[in-house]
């Protein structure tokens, strides 16, 4: 098949925002978007030839098309409608801190033989599946082994030999415990690790900033939560949302097998009480859940996180949380910002995990509020993975750092914590450090602003009372003395 007739994703736009509505767009325009529906469409091109399409999804009567459709097509229907933007479809990730991998299985590796590491609780000695487990002979070349646990807690590791001298060995558990990071381990078949249970009352990097509140705190403020979906947990109170993935149904916002972003939600909203359960920066807002992610899937259209935008600021949400990003610039998020704001709705965006890389998008856009990720020593186990995080420059509190994975940049708008955060997941409980985390702390001081001040919670909905909702934040933040590109205006401090 040639390129010109293979078929692809893009996203039909009106010249300005998301929606017909928005000015300079002409009525010829409107009456393009208005008419077509999903499904296939053939439309009379200039020249006399026919022009073919179809619609994939819409963002309501007015908005925005995804539509597949070759290069040709694509082209000639810019010629169709002269003030339609027509863009290639971009994709996001979750913005979690990357973990240590193997890169090159280890040369002793090459040869017959296999190691069994056995991975257990330390309080009780129980098995624990589905930790990730990787084992460096030489951290600085990326030589080791790695593989996961199974229901026994056993993992084979295959080094030559019964005996082996690890550089550093590093366990990622799903969730329950905490990772664990050891160096110059002498390992042999049938070696045992004991993992660190989470305690729930735990004074981790979140509530040493932010300390528990209160049933009440951000109280008639709704907070969207645009991610992998948030699955039932009995720390959360989920007031709906819904699913902007092409196919999925559409009331199907819940938990995508990732686990993400009910891991966020409970940093913004978590309602649990330590030591059963967990508390959130705001406990009292509405939280609303907008998925994004397919099923199983670690990558989000920009279609569909601009319709999950789209959809926040029809369901009333006064600040929309987005722990994603890694993706290209692009119009067609920058349009859903763009109408937030101009609708009274704030973005907050995770500034992305690629060590000290610039502030990634969407956070870079100019109406977002992006949000690095702030780390504090003694915050989390002196033996676990976030120990790698701890660089400098330091603080004015020689004790606080900006996590090592955190981009940095003139974007910048504030930090927040964002290493070793402990919050809900699917069925318990985990610890995760990124942006992703430091993103929705921020996200909950700003509930608590908004939600202190009532003639800001009731303002009219439009520019002015977004730009009112950013310039609190902004004023709130305190300085931690490191340079303006890691941390912006600072750490927000709630009311």
């Amino acid at each position: 098949m040639s390129e010109a007739s293979t078929t692809q994703h893009y996203v039909v736009l009106p010249a300005q925002g998301l929606r017909a509505r928005a000015p300079g767009t002409t009525p010829t325009l409107e009456h393009f978007l208005r008419s077509t529906r999903p499904g296939l469409q053939d439309l009379a091109a200039p020249g006399g030839r026919s022009l073919h399409l179809r619609v994939v999804d819409v963002i309501g009567d007015d908005g925005a098309r995804l539509i597949e459709a070759t290069p040709a097509d694509a082209s000639a229907l810019r010629t169709l409608q002269p003030s339609v933007r027509v863009v290639p479809l971009a994709y996001y990730v979750p913005a979690v801190a990357p973990r240590r991998h193997v890169a090159a299985v280890a040369p002793a590796a090459a040869a017959a033989g296999a190691l069994t590491l056995r991975v257990v609780s330390d309080t009780d000695g129980a098995p624990v599946a589905g930790a990730i487990v990787v084992a460096f002979t030489s951290v600085a070349a990326g030589l080791g082994a790695q593989g996961t646990t199974d229901e026994r807690g056993e993992v084979v590791l295959n080094f030559r030999g019964s005996d082996v001298v690890l550089e550093r060995l590093y366990v990622y558990p799903l969730d329950t415990y905490w990772s664990l990071r050891r160096e110059a381990v002498a390992l042999a078949d049938g070696s045992e690790v004991r993992l660190r249970r989470l305690a729930l009352d735990y004074v981790d990097g979140l509530r040493h900033q932010y300390r528990n509140v209160a049933d009440d705190h951000g109280e008639g403020v709704t907070v969207g939560v645009v991610d992998t979906g948030v699955a039932e947990h009995p720390d959360l109170v989920i007031a709906g949302g819904a699913n902007t993935v092409a196919g999925e149904d559409p009331g199907d916002y819940g938990d995508n097998g990732l686990g993400h972003g009910t891991h966020v939600a409970g940093i913004v909203a978590a309602r649990g009480r330590p030591p059963e359960g967990i508390r959130g920066v705001a406990p009292g807002v509405s939280l609303r859940a907008y998925r994004v992610f397919g099923q199983g899937s670690g990558q989000a259209s920009s279609f569909a996180i601009a319709k999950a935008i789209d959809q926040a600021v029809l369901d009333g949400c006064d600040l929309v949380n987005l722990s994603l990003g890694g993706g290209p610039p692009d119009p067609v998020l920058r349009a859903a910002i763009e109408d937030a704001r101009a609708a009274g709705t704030v973005c907050v965006m995770a500034a992305g995990n690629n060590s000290r890389g610039p502030v990634s998008f969407p956070a870079s856009d100019e109406l977002a509020v992006a949000v690095s990720a702030l780390g504090r020593k003694g915050t989390f186990p002196d033996d676990s993975a976030e120990v790698d995080t701890v660089v400098a420059p330091y603080g004015s509190d020689e004790a606080e750092f900006i996590g090592d994975f955190s981009n940095v940049g003139p974007q910048m708008d504030l930090t927040a914590p964002g290493v070793g955060i402990i919050s809900t997941v699917p069925g318990g409980y985990s610890e995760i450090s990124g942006t992703s985390m430091a993103c929705p702390a921020a996200t909950g001081v700003a509930a608590r602003l908004v939600a202190a001040a009532p003639d800001l919670l009731g303002a009219t909905r439009d520019a002015a009372r977004s730009e009112a909702i950013v310039a609190a934040l902004y004023a709130s933040a305190r300085d931690r003395g490191f340079p303006d590109p890691f941390e912006g205006h600072g750490l927000p401090q709630p009311c």
